[in-house]
C-alpha cells in the first residue's frame, strides 16, 4: 500500500480496492484483515390512525390538497385516511414517519416547492 497521506481520496478507494483484490486472490480471512459492518435497519413504519395522519398534515401547515400532492396520493386519499375510513399503505407511513421525524425539515422543504399559482390551473397545490 502506498503512503496514504499524500494520496487524493479517489486514488486512497483504489488503493484499498486493490488491497481487497489481492487478499480475496489469496484466500485470506476478509473479515479479520478488514472492517466488515452489517448494518441493519429498522424501517416499520408507526401505524396512522385518522387522528396522527392530521396531526403530521398540520405539522406542515398544510391544506389536504397540498398534503396530498406532497406524498403523491390523490386529495381523497389522505380524506379518507383522516376519515378512518382508509388506513394510509407503508410507504405513506414512513414518509409521515420522516416528517414526524425532522419537521422543520420538511416544512422548509415543503415552502421550496411552492410556485405561483398560474391563471387556469387547479388549485390542488393551494397553501392553507
Amino acid at each position: 500500500m502506498s503512503t496514504q497521506k499524500s494520496m487524493t481520496f479517489g486514488e486512497r478507494v483504489i488503493d484499498s480496492l486493490g488491497d481487497f483484490a489481492e487478499a480475496l486472490e489469496c484466500g485470506e480471512n476478509i473479515p479479520q484483515k478488514f472492517s466488515c459492518r452489517k448494518v441493519v435497519l429498522d424501517l416499520s413504519p408507526t401505524p396512522y390512525s385518522s387522528e396522527l395522519v392530521v396531526e403530521t398534515r398540520k405539522v406542515l401547515q398544510a391544506s389536504q390538497a397540498v398534503f396530498a400532492s406532497f406524498l403523491g396520493v390523490a386529495t381523497r386519499t389522505v380524506s379518507s385516511w383522516e376519515q378512518g375510513i382508509r388506513e394510509p399503505d407503508k410507504l405513506a407511513c414512513r414518509f409521515m414517519d420522516e416528517i414526524r421525524n425532522d419537521p422543520e425539515h420538511w416544512k422548509k422543504r415543503l415552502k421550496e416547492l411552492i410556485r405561483p399559482k398560474s391563471h387556469g390551473s387547479r388549485p390542488e397545490t393551494s397553501a392553507t
